[in-house]
């Protein structure tokens, strides 16, 4: 199985949350592929079984630019594929990520609940990403 783990990070809480998922892929075995939005190939990303994508929650509520360009670079690939969704945030209540799932459903990509860590992530939030990202390799 053939895994993207692509995020955006400000402030390295996301980056946090996009290490320990990467680290639950592959230590399950799956193959993957690794990177900041702003290096990742889209082609290979879309390309996945699964894409898991990870942003920060950015002024009012919204993605990271370079995640953005990123994700609206893939939107069209979307169809039928496994996509999970993941990011912190300091302030609101989760909107970007609601915001970005509904986007991704509409894209016809298969959406299970997102994850979100307020602030910076701890170990047992840590933990909470890992057993994320292991649900979707079942």
């Amino acid at each position: 199985m053939k895994v993207s783990v692509i995020y955006a990070s400000t402030t390295g809480n996301t980056e946090a949350m996009a290490n320990a998922i990467n680290e639950a892929v592959t230590s399950a075995g799956a193959e993957a592929i690794f990177g900041t939005a702003d290096s990742a190939d889209a082609g290979s990303a879309a390309a996945s079984d699964v894409i898991l994508l990870g942003s920060p929650a950015m002024g009012d509520e919204v993605l990271e630019d370079t995640m953005e360009e990123f994700y609206t670079g893939i939107e069209g690939a979307l169809s039928g594929k496994k996509v999970g969704l993941f990011g912190s945030y300091d302030w609101g209540d989760g909107q970007w990520l609601r915001d970005w799932e509904d986007r991704a459903r509409n894209a016809g990509a298969d959406v299970s609940e997102s994850l979100m860590v307020h602030l910076t992530p701890e170990a047992d939030d840590l933990a909470k990403c890992q057993d994320w990202a292991k649900a979707f390799l079942a």
